[in-house]
């Protein structure tokens, strides 16, 4: 990674947008490209694009071709980028033609990449759609898009534009009557988290609409009062569109009134609900952006579960289109979090507000960042020291508020522990000083189960609440282990005891007997990687707890070899890769629950080549990590 590809980021929009970390992350996964002069690189609704392109260096120009007629013709140079719109509004068909007008240089950024930002930053999401705005105020771009969503109703690609508005927008009509006042108004918006309220007559008719917009630019910016009647500030009459209309005729309705907001109706006149802009402009069959846009307003725990039932065709989609595991398992991770802070809000709501402050802390899996599909809940809550008279009190509050999330997950569909590590757990729901205690005593004894718990909890993650406490009981445990080399060779002895399923002659070891029988047990040889990662990490005190940023770290500090970095960290991305094919396969074609039994004859013969492949680097790694661990940690 060049630090000149990060400061050249740092002067793209939107990438500027994002933090150095995620420059860093970026800058990784960029690939250089060289294309000559007078060469078309893309064909408007024919070019499937998997990259985003940022140019380097060069020109080109960028036009929709209408009988024979450019139109809407740009120019792309550097430090510009094309292919944003494509893949978020177009299911990643190229909008428009894009010829070289100069030799040019790029930098190339894959697909997946590009929408685990989208996912995880909304700012920069808002980038490209204030663009696609922009560009739908254009009449040609306006025409052209509408003749190409009335051609798919013939047959051809569609993409999000000729979709129907059914399934898109809210069906949670906020009201209030004509006579409320702005204040009364904004109040019910911010409870039911909607941008907009239907206002109503005396009769209970439908009069217009307010929204934010409304309330920002008609009642703020103007001083008037906050008791002004909602019927002098709301938009009047309501506009409206039935629910089999296509999204590229709400799109241009929105503009023609110069509107953020929507009314879908059903028989003209029954209403259904609102439609927003946003709604629209995220809509994109399985993108990560528009589930999680979806997640982050869930109205009940029943909505978030079905929303959280598309992730395995997402990710089926993203396997399919060549998606990495690493960024798979950041999309998984980034609406995992989605519905965890939704989660807890619902519980908070309920509960009432916290007597201190505390901390929900993600373990195992979840705390390492690389949730699959088979995922199981791993958690924990650390509170602020109360003095002991409030104890019982203040713990009770919080068993209540874990039982009520742990609950919730549950039927969301993240599965129980089944060892019952949950905050809804006594044990796992403690003050600050008790954390510190458990973690100081499973260092000092080093007990297989001490071990276990240590494998489990000592790859803690913040999650939700007030970060402070997850970092001081993270400054708490370097401190407990500092000079404690006996449990560094426990936590050895431990990871070295597993061997690959291998084989003298190189042939993979499958179950022998029982319910996987004749398959091949995943997740195990991963747990090797994972567990020497975890060894250095507590070692050199590093504060990552994701496998892979833990051996880049390493190699960073001279710890590990370039080679022997890049060996383990290939090995554990192929495993996770077929780990999570098998997993979506599993619920999507054979409608089983997912697991981590593979069957090697359901995979091709390279696969099955690569799997071995993985297996020996594996083995061959071990042998120099015992060494590396004999002089560490002093392993015999």
């Amino acid at each position: 990674m060049s630090q000149n590809e990060i400061a050249f980021l740092q002067q793209v929009q939107p990438f500027d947008l994002l933090p150095e970390k995620e420059l860093e992350y970026v800058a990784k996964s960029l690939s250089r490209s060289h294309q000559y002069k007078d060469m078309t690189l893309f064909v408007q609704s024919t070019t499937i694009i998997d990259y985003i392109h940022i140019v380097l260096d060069g020109k080109l120009e960028q036009f929709i071709q209408e009988e024979g007629e450019k139109l809407l013709r740009a120019y792309i140079s550097e430090k510009q980028i094309y292919g944003g719109l494509s893949i978020l509004f177009n299911s990643g068909v190229s909008i428009r033609t894009v010829k070289t007008l100069e030799d040019t240089a790029f930098y190339r950024l894959p697909k997946d990449v590009f929408l685990d930002l989208c996912t995880r930053y909304p700012d920069f999401t808002r980038h490209f759609s204030e663009n696609f705005q922009k560009n739908m105020l254009q009449q040609p771009y306006v025409s052209f898009i509408a003749k190409s969503a009335r051609a798919g109703e013939a047959g051809a690609q569609p993409g999000f534009l000729n979709q129907s508005l059914t399934n898109i927008f809210s069906r949670e009509i906020v009201s209030c009557g004509e006579k409320a006042s702005a204040r009364e108004a904004a109040q019910q918006m911010t409870e039911h988290r909607r941008s907009a309220i239907v206002i109503l007559d005396e009769e209970n008719r439908y009069k217009g609409l307010l929204t934010d917009h409304d309330l920002r630019e008609k009642v703020i910016a103007r001083g008037l009062s906050p008791e002004t009647a909602v019927k002098e500030i709301a938009s009047s009459p309501l506009i409206t569109l039935p629910s089999n209309s296509r999204v590229f005729e709400a799109i241009l309705l929105m503009m023609q009134h110069d509107i953020k907001h929507l009314a879908v109706t059903e028989d003209s006149s029954k209403l259904l609900g609102i439609a927003t802009e946003e709604d629209l402009l995220l809509t994109q069959g399985r993108s990560p952006v528009f589930l999680m846009h979806e997640l982050q307003h869930s109205q009940s725990i029943q909505e978030i579960a079905a929303r959280y039932s598309q992730l395995p065709g997402l990710i089926r989609s993203l396997l399919d289109s060549g998606a990495k595991a690493e960024h798979l398992n950041r999309i998984i991770t980034a609406i995992s979090d989605a519905i965890l802070n939704r989660v807890m809000e619902f519980a908070l709501a309920e509960t009432g507000p916290p007597p201190v402050p505390f901390a929900f802390m993600l373990l195992g899996s979840e705390g390492r960042r690389e949730q699959t599909l088979k995922t199981d809940q791993d958690n924990a809550i650390v509170f602020e020291d109360v003095p002991d008279s409030s104890l019982e009190q203040t713990q009770r509050f919080f068993l209540r508020l874990g039982e009520l999330v742990s609950e919730w997950l549950n039927e969301i569909g993240i599965a129980y522990c089944e060892f019952d590590i949950m905050a809804r757990n006594p044990d796992w729901c403690q003050p600050l000083r008790v954390w510190k205690q458990y973690f100081h005593k499973w260092i000092r004894a080093a007990e297989p189960e001490n071990l276990l718990q240590a494998s489990i909890f000592f790859d803690f993650l913040h999650g939700y609440g007030d970060s402070r406490l997850t970092e001081e009981l993270q400054d708490s445990l370097f401190a407990s282990l500092a000079g404690w080399k006996g449990f560094y060779r426990h936590l050895a002895e431990n990871a070295l005891h597993f061997k690959p399923p291998l084989d003298f002659f190189g042939n993979l070891v499958l179950q022998s007997k029982g319910e996987h029988k004749n398959t091949l047990e995943i997740k195990t040889p991963m747990r090797l990687i994972v567990d020497f990662a975890r060894i250095y990490a507590l070692q050199y005190q590093l504060r990552q707890t994701n496998t892979l940023e833990r051996l880049r770290e390493m190699n960073l500090r001279g710890v590990l070899e370039q080679q022997d970095a890049e060996e383990l960290e290939h090995a554990y991305s192929y495993l996770m890769q077929v780990r999570l094919a098998h997993q979506a396969a599993r619920i999507l074609e054979e409608q089983r629950p997912p697991d981590n039994y593979v069957h090697p004859k359901r995979l091709t013969h390279i696969e099955q080549q690569a799997l071995k492949e993985s297996f020996k680097r594996i083995r061959m790694a071990q042998g120099k990590m015992r060494m590396l661990l004999t002089q560490e940690v002093g392993i015999g």
